[in-house]
């Protein structure tokens, strides 16, 4: 099992994938963008048995997650203290940057048993349009 995590933000997101013994495969860096679900799954294409770990997917890393999930990927929401705690036990001090925060949750995803699976969000289209309907309002 290959566990991908990646870590996002709000202009780009790092994904680092992560083999059964904690050894890091490869990792891959892109800009958000409309097209970014599609970019990591043809990057992650090589990892037949793979899931994907988020860290905070119900916030800043929603869109990738609801993204993925629509693609037919299994995805994790990694709390963000677990990756700490993770980037911090693994070395002794926190060592904060993308590709170490990005295999801090993917480690985190694969020794932990309690993460939220990521479901499919059906208001996420009803936002959208309300939030258009809004921007139009208050165009006027």
């Amino acid at each position: 099992m290959i566990m991908i995590g990646i870590d996002p933000h709000k202009a780009s997101h790092t994904a680092v994938a992560v083999d059964d013994n904690e050894i890091v495969l490869d990792e891959f860096k892109l800009r958000a963008s409309t097209v970014q679900a599609r970019r990591l799954c043809e990057w992650a294409e090589g990892f037949e048995k793979r899931e994907w770990a988020i860290e905070s997917a119900n916030g800043l890393g929603y869109l990738v997650a609801q993204q993925l999930v629509a693609a037919g990927e299994t995805v994790f929401d990694v709390p963000p203290v677990l990756a700490s705690r993770v980037r911090l036990l693994g070395s002794g001090r926190s060592q904060k940057n993308d590709p170490n925060d990005a295999r801090s949750v993917a480690i985190a995803a694969l020794r932990s048993d309690r993460l939220s699976l990521v479901r499919p969000d059906g208001a996420h289209g009803r936002w959208r349009k309300e939030s258009s309907r809004r921007r139009t309002r208050v165009r006027r």
